[in-house]
């Protein structure tokens, strides 16, 4: 049955081309922010081989995404709750097979979440980092392409790599760009400046500067903690752009139709008979 527009599930894939940039810093603090502004959210770790969400939270995981390729168990079985009610689905760490997986295994990872009993309004997809075929298969099956990016070169470099494959291979034209642990606000507007310039230049692409998170001491305290800033230090500068940047995205509309290639949760945008 299709649902109606607010029941659609908004799908936000967070990356960023290299690794390092506190890109799942960003997702999970995005995700405890939209729960506590009531959304109801569902985080996928999608570093299929080296997760790492559910030891930043301090949470015991008794099956993962392993178990679910292994026709063990389903989707629902593997979910863990973390802070303010937030839902996670685990991967694993150290397991080489599970990067190796083909693209078909991909889809039909992607096509699972349309069997999710369980309802939410928001899935934050946390990427391993780099260009894989992982990376760019879970990156264009969401509504969504949110690039964190550091001010550093290579950082730049490497958000404005997965852009280019993005938008030249899979036709992915809209990005949301996150300037992290910037010094300033005019930092991190020349940091989105630098990375437009090249863009604009050489691609056919729209780049949307959606947070300017700054750099903040209390983020490696949060995650000595196991916790993230947003409920540590809920006042200190990082926590108050997290909550912002959630407040915006839960603003972000949801597509009329399906795109044309694969989604998660693809069948709430497709009518019976399509």
């Amino acid at each position: 049955m299709k649902q109606s527009a607010n029941e659609r599930i908004k799908v936000i894939a967070v990356t960023g081309g290299k690794g390092g940039v506190g890109k799942s810093n960003v997702s999970l603090n995005m995700a405890v922010s939209m729960a506590q502004q009531g959304k109801r959210v569902l985080v996928f770790d999608a570093d299929l081989g080296l997760a790492n969400v559910d030891v930043m939270l301090g949470l015991r995981v008794e099956k993962n995404l392993s178990h679910l390729l292994a026709g063990e168990c389903e989707l629902d079985d593997i979910l863990i709750t973390g802070p303010q009610g937030i839902k996670i689905v685990p991967a694993t760490s150290g397991t080489r097979n599970m990067v190796e997986l083909s693209t078909q295994e991909h889809a039909g990872l992607i096509r699972s979440f349309s069997e999710l009993k369980q309802e939410f309004d928001v899935l934050i997809v946390d990427t391993a980092a780099g260009i894989s075929d992982m990376v760019l298969s879970f990156s264009r099956a969401a509504q969504d392409v949110m690039v964190v990016v550091c001010d550093e070169p290579s950082s730049i470099t490497d958000a404005y790599a997965l852009i280019k494959v993005l938008n030249r291979d899979y036709n992915v034209f809209r990005f949301k760009i996150v300037a992290n642990m910037v010094r300033s606000m005019r930092e991190g507007q020349e940091l989105f400046a630098k990375l437009s310039k090249v863009s604009d230049r050489f691609l056919d692409v729209a780049l949307d500067l959606v947070a300017i998170i700054p750099f903040d001491e209390n983020v490696r305290k949060s995650v000595r903690r196991q916790k993230t800033i947003v409920e540590a230090f809920p006042k200190s500068p990082a926590s108050m752009a997290f909550k912002t940047l959630a407040s915006r995205a839960g603003k972000w509309p949801t597509p009329e139709s399906a795109t044309g290639h694969l989604e998660f949760f693809i069948e709430q945008l497709v009518s019976p008979g399509v």
